[in-house]
């Protein structure tokens, strides 16, 4: 018998053995202890223990190296940012070296800030040593280095700008109803980042030759319009220096040592550009864990970490494997987890932490129970004044499976703060259509319904709307919308189309919004949405799929469509009402509500991971992902279902690390009106 649904418990569904994963502690040794007096490097570790900051043995060690290749692997909650600032001050106070010769590259400008701030609070270091050092993202240090040899070019960061561009150039070359913008963004930039040119794309089959056109045509129109986008910026760089010997040179003779911060996040062309600045005097040192390496469709690998020693044979290793974020239990359940990947290197983190609490599991029948169970947890466990709701993080692994939580969270109005879009789920742009076919059904002079659903007729919205209303004002109908087969330029078999579609209309009060909702998605708008003429199946055609069955999921509750919309109408007003409290600010006291790639990086007093079941996480993209061609395009290694099985693995890792004090895994039992087993990530890790 299933475990009741409303409860956690000490052990996931489905496992008898009553041994919880543990990890063992750490030796208690520091600085203190490991670093004698008689050193002669002993005073600088005295000033880090004064100013609070004592560290264990693999520290010191990658702290004191200096010359030649170092790959530090820092594992989850290892201190990873203590040692690569403590290293810098260690250069400048202990060996020496000028601060403007330090070159410090990460992948976010908060994490550079972050760093340039706590090398300057460092003991011995002078705020102009401080502020000489180079801390940048590679995307920022390439913009500069490109701006100072004369590039003018604008900046191409709006991904809307992007699929206004490729919608017109699908509609030009007659694509619209073969490949979606999205799609193709993602495409290109992994070509990119492979350093593929156009040209260098297959040509054998015609959708190769397509695919090879529409990329020749985006990179003429920045061309045309002087514009380079993210991936341009480091391409550019990247031949700038290949071609220039004398700035490679300038650059090499400045930066004397290069640290890379999160390393398992390097795409190949940052790959390259370290590889190039490093390549005179060797004195490299990178950080990163093989084990959250999350980022493949933006061309991360873990095969550089994997195999750093035969680009640099003489590399020294360092493991920080002690956890300091953690738990026992926390810690021991994400060894557990991660030692069934095979593509890693073998370790397993200690802990510092002496207490701790066991991780708590449940399996609530579907995701609306769960969604229910996390936020009665998270309400009782804020009114008994034992947590402030900041101190709660609830994570997802994909925006359309967090549906239930999200409506949940705005309906009992408490206070988050969205790391997404901030919009819900009924405002995306793929379910709008379809809520407003169902407004109509409901009310056939709802004319802003009518505008939303012009685009699936294939007309133009606005002059379409403009010219119903013209219409309306000479001669009234019951269903405006029949104005449109009047509408100039439109063809006979458009005319039946717009026909079928007002009885389709007609015959949806009498349903079901369920019903409703399948009726629309047979009828027409499964077709609209995919645009699958060529039959390619990709990941971004799976997340529309998987949208809609969602939706369809959200309207089973509900008994007539009238009950269905007026809980959208809720949701809105009362996600509107919070919107104007003015939530956005990351210090206010709400709830942190994210998917696990956004986690990555941060840690919470309490961690909430929904969706632990096999098809939500591991995701079903991954299960099928030797099927989806833009998974095949991305993933590196000749197994690509193993590949991303593998990621998948690394994201249930990163998502249990991000525990401080407490961790609750769900997984429901049905998911989309199907069963769904307990993920086999928790199942193995108690093997």
């Amino acid at each position: 018998m299933e475990q009741t649904r409303t409860k956690y418990y000490p052990r996931p569904y489905g496992v008898t053995t009553s041994i919880m994963p543990r990890a063992n502690q750490a030796a208690a040794d520091t600085s203190k202890q490991l670093v004698g007096r008689g050193e002669g490097d002993a005073a600088f570790f005295r000033s880090l223990e004064q100013h609070g900051i004592q560290l264990n043995e693999a520290q010191i060690a990658a702290v004191r190296h200096t010359d030649g290749p170092l790959l530090t692997l820092a594992g989850a909650g290892s201190g990873k940012t203590s040692v690569l600032v403590c290293r810098t001050a260690y250069l400048l106070s202990v060996r020496s070296v000028m601060a403007s010769q330090l070159l410090l590259m990460t992948f976010s400008k908060k994490a550079a800030e972050e760093m340039k701030s706590r090398i300057a609070t460092l003991p011995g270091i002078s705020e102009s040593a401080a502020a000489a050092v180079e801390a940048r993202t590679f995307h920022s240090f390439c913009l500069q280095l490109l701006r100072r040899r004369g590039m003018k070019q604008a900046i191409l960061g709006d991904s809307g700008r992007k699929q206004i561009f490729f919608k017109r150039l699908l509609r030009e070359r007659n694509l619209h109803e073969t490949y979606q913008p999205e799609t193709l963004i993602t495409l290109f930039s992994a070509y990119k980042l492979e350093m593929l040119e156009p040209h260098e794309l297959p040509a054998k089959t015609e959708e190769d030759k397509q695919l090879k056109i529409l990329f020749e045509c985006y990179e003429q129109w920045k061309s045309e319009q002087q514009l380079i986008d993210y991936d341009d910026m480091l391409l550019a760089a990247y031949r700038l220096l290949t071609t220039d010997q004398n700035l490679l040179e300038m650059l090499q003779r400045r930066f004397r040592y290069v640290m890379i911060d999160e390393f398992q996040d390097t795409n190949k062309v940052q790959y390259e550009l370290i590889k190039l600045l490093a390549q005179q005097h060797g004195n490299l040192m990178v950080v990163g864990d093989d084990d959250q390496t999350i980022y493949s469709f933006n061309g991360a690998r873990n095969d550089y970490i994997l195999n750093f020693e035969q680009q640099y044979p003489t590399s020294k290793n360092v493991v920080l494997d002690i956890n300091y974020r953690s738990g026992a239990a926390i810690v021991g359940l994400g060894n557990a987890i991660i030692s069934s990947n095979k593509q890693r290197r073998p370790k397993s983190l200690k802990v510092a932490k002496t207490q701790s609490l066991s991780p708590s599991f449940a399996r609530p029948g579907n995701t609306d129970d769960e969604a229910q169970l996390i936020v009665n947890k998270i309400t009782e466990t804020q009114s008994q004044g034992k947590r402030g709701y900041q101190d709660f993080a609830i994570l997802f692994r994909t925006a359309s499976s967090s549906r239930a939580i999200f409506d949940q969270l705005v309906i009992r109005q408490i206070p988050f703060i969205d790391y997404g879009g901030g919009e819900s789920f009924y405002e995306q742009w793929v379910v709008k259509p379809i809520i407003a076919h169902l407004r109509l059904a409901m009310d056939r002079r709802h004319f802003d319904a009518m505008q939303n659903i012009l685009a699936t007729l294939y007309v133009k919205p606005e002059q379409a709307m403009a010219f119903i209303w013209n219409e309306e004002k000479q001669q009234a109908k019951k269903w405006p919308l029949i104005h449109l087969v009047r509408f100039p330029g439109i063809k006979e078999f458009h005319q039946e189309k717009i026909k079928e579609r007002l009885r389709l209309i007609r015959s949806l009060p009498k349903l079901k919004p369920e019903q409703a909702i399948r009726l629309l998605r047979d009828g027409f708008y499964d077709n609209y949405i995919q645009a699958d003429k060529s039959q390619t199946l990709t990941e971004h055609k799976d997340a529309l799929k998987e949208t809609l069955d969602e939706l369809e999921t959200a309207a089973k509750r509900f008994a007539t469509i009238a009950e269905f919309l007026a809980f959208v109408d809720e949701i809105a007003l009362k996600l509107q009402e919070m919107r104007q409290l003015k939530l956005a600010s990351r210090g206010a006291d709400a709830v942190h509500f994210m998917t696990i790639h956004k986690s990555k990086g941060l840690e919470f007093p309490v961690v909430f991971v929904s969706g632990a079941s096999d098809g939500i996480l591991p995701h079903s993209s991954a299960l099928s992902a030797s099927k989806n061609s833009d998974r095949s395009a991305i993933q590196t290694g000749d197994d690509v279902a193993e590949a991303a099985l593998e990621e998948e693995r690394r994201l249930a890792y990163v998502a249990v690390t991000r525990a401080k004090e407490e961790l609750y895994i769900s997984s429901p039992g049905y998911y989309r009106g199907k069963p769904a087993a307990v993920s086999s990530f928790l199942l193995n890790a108690f093997k």
